[in-house]
């Protein structure tokens, strides 16, 4: 039976490889690829007595060539036994699931070889997001029609719904959406597992940024560069950009972000290159874009207003100006779902902050890129994709029959299952330890502490032991191992050693490491089932709020302390 599962994947390399030869240069190259492939699983087979007690995570310390050419280092896995030892694969699957995440790590980068579609011919790696196709779903949610209606919002999810709404006139889709409420495709859950308003605020932040004429005689914009004060981080960078949102919507203008010098390096292309648009669709059109910066170069329409810089407001107008009131006052009916020294937090000076910066975040981060999505993708093979191999081998040795060796995708896949976000193991809690140089800012807890919020969650849900560990200490990673029930997960990057600044150690790292990294526990610790972390640091907070937009405020906030503005 196992070695059936075997054949088929062999099978399934060899006949999609023999079908792409269209010429003998191309024979040659197949032929070459197919012997090295059966070089390597005659060697594995000889040597294998030599490594197969290897502990898992040493194969993922190891990743391709590909991968090495990766912004983002390998994402470090320590699985961890009952009995404190380091779990490792048995041996009589060791071939079939080394072999499957090798070929999984030459999937990472299409661009490596695009005539060669490796990916149509072998088992879906279930954690792999398709970047291209989903990227172009998400500009057509995100840009009106070319006659300036608006884009296809409906209440069904995934690719079904293009197919279901072919046939269908837009007087119906405009009267479905009158009578369902606000529709917006990147807002998870119930009304109820999100802040209030939620689905309708975003809503009406992307209508407020994608005006139908940009050009109109009665259009007024801000444009601001993102913040590059010394010592900023990205939460902070982020927090004084929620605040620029609310002073646009006040004001009735277009907010326009120029310059983002965390974008300013090799990995962002093309006009991505120093921009937000690196990492997550724009903040509005190309139109009101490019009509903006025509005006900045206008003398009078900055005189007369038409056009604003963040150099026209002060700091305290950016960082803690009034909250939009468009909405009312949703922020009052917050669900007291923040743990705080044991006990729900009910109310606090800042709710309407809390609430609006969720919103702001929310919407500048709708869409990811291509970018951003890969980089994302190459976090989740280093660090669930080895036990994705193997219970996708264990799962095709199980097959009584041939079956389709997850190739052939059928209509369910490809339109009813296409909006599910990629694998990753679950229950998963996502924890972020902010220690070093946050200390003059809010009060530090060791690792501990945290540790004891997960076991807190842990006696509800028993079956939870994965962490997705998010730390810039050191100290907080070789702790790990005083936990042996847990499975934590964490990026393989260098970190601090005592009590070095935040900018020092960022420089240390280059721009597009201090950058990359970052979002990518960003979006992870979003999409996590359970959090614990620290609300006294705005990467928490902000994290946080993006949780209570993603339809995640049911499952709780377990933090260490609070806001200092609280």
């Amino acid at each position: 039976m196992e070695g059936n599962g075997e054949k088929r994947l062999e099978n399934a390399l060899s006949q999609k490889a023999l079908q792409m030869c269209s010429s003998n240069a191309r024979k040659i190259w197949i032929l070459g690829f197919i012997f090295g492939i059966g070089f390597t699983y005659v060697f594995v087979l000889i040597f294998s007595p030599l490594w197969q007690n290897l502990p898992l995570y040493f194969y993922l310390n190891s990743p391709s060539e590909i991968f090495k050419k990766s912004s983002l280092p390998d994402a470090g896995i320590v699985e961890h036994s009952a009995n404190g030892n380091t779990i490792t694969i048995q041996e009589k699957d060791e071939s079939s699931i080394v072999r499957l995440y090798n070929t999984w790590s030459m999937l990472i980068d299409k661009k490596s070889n695009p005539e060669v579609d490796i990916l149509a011919a072998v088992p879906r790696a279930p954690y792999l997001e398709d970047c291209e196709k989903n990227t172009q779903r998400n500009k057509l949610l995100d840009n009106r029609a070319e006659n300036g209606s608006l884009p296809d919002w409906t209440i069904w999810k995934g690719y079904v719904a293009r197919v279901l709404h072919e046939n269908v006139s837009s007087e119906e889709q405009i009267s479905e959406q009158r009578d369902l409420g606000p529709i917006t495709p990147w807002i998870e859950g119930s009304y109820k597992d999100n802040y209030p308003l939620t689905r309708m605020v975003q809503r009406d932040i992307w209508l407020h940024q994608h005006p139908p004429n940009c050009k109109d005689r009665n259009m007024r914009f801000l444009v601001a560069d993102w913040e590059r004060l010394p010592g900023l981080g990205i939460g902070a960078q982020l927090a004084g950009m929620t605040g620029l949102l609310a002073i646009a919507i006040k004001e009735r203008r277009v907010l326009v972000t120029n310059y983002y010098n965390r974008a300013d390096h090799s990995g962002c292309l093309g006009t991505a290159r120093s921009h937000w648009s690196c990492y997550f669709l724009a903040e509005t059109s190309v139109d009101c874009r490019n009509h903006a910066m025509e005006l900045m170069k206008k003398q009078d329409a900055l005189i007369n207003g038409v056009v604003k810089v963040k150099e026209n407001y002060t700091s305290k107008e950016i960082w803690s100006g009034r909250t939009p009131r468009i909405w009312g006052s949703p922020w009052r009916n917050l669900q007291p779902t923040t743990q705080i020294d044991g006990k729900l937090l009910t109310k606090h000076r800042k709710m309407d902050r809390r609430w609006w910066r969720a919103q702001a975040v929310r919407y500048l981060m709708r869409f990811k890129t291509k970018y951003m999505c890969r980089l994302l993708n190459e976090a989740r093979h280093a660090a669930f994709g080895f036990e994705a191999a193997k219970l996708v081998t264990e799962a095709l040795n199980a097959q009584p029959h041939k079956g389709t060796n997850g190739i052939i995708k059928s209509e369910m896949e490809q339109l009813v299952w296409s909006d599910y976000r990629p694998w990753v193991p679950r229950p998963l809690l996502s924890v972020h330890v902010r220690m070093g140089d946050k200390a003059g800012e809010m009060k530090v807890f060791g690792f501990e502490k945290y540790m004891e919020l997960a076991i807190q969650i842990r006696e509800h849900f028993p079956d939870l032991k994965n962490i997705w560990l998010s730390t810039e200490m050191q100290e907080v990673i070789d702790k790990t191992s005083l936990y042996p029930n847990w499975n934590f997960y964490y990026t393989n990057v260098t970190r601090q050693v005592g009590n070095r600044s935040m900018a020092s150690y960022e420089a240390s790292l280059g721009r597009q490491l201090s950058t990359n990294y970052p979002l990518v526990n960003f979006l992870l610790a979003s999409e996590a089932d359970f959090f614990v972390g620290a609300l006294g640091s705005t990467w928490c907070y902000l994290i946080d709020g993006m949780r209570n937009t993603g339809g995640k405020v049911m499952a709780g906030y377990l933090s260490v302390n609070k806001d200092r503005f609280w």
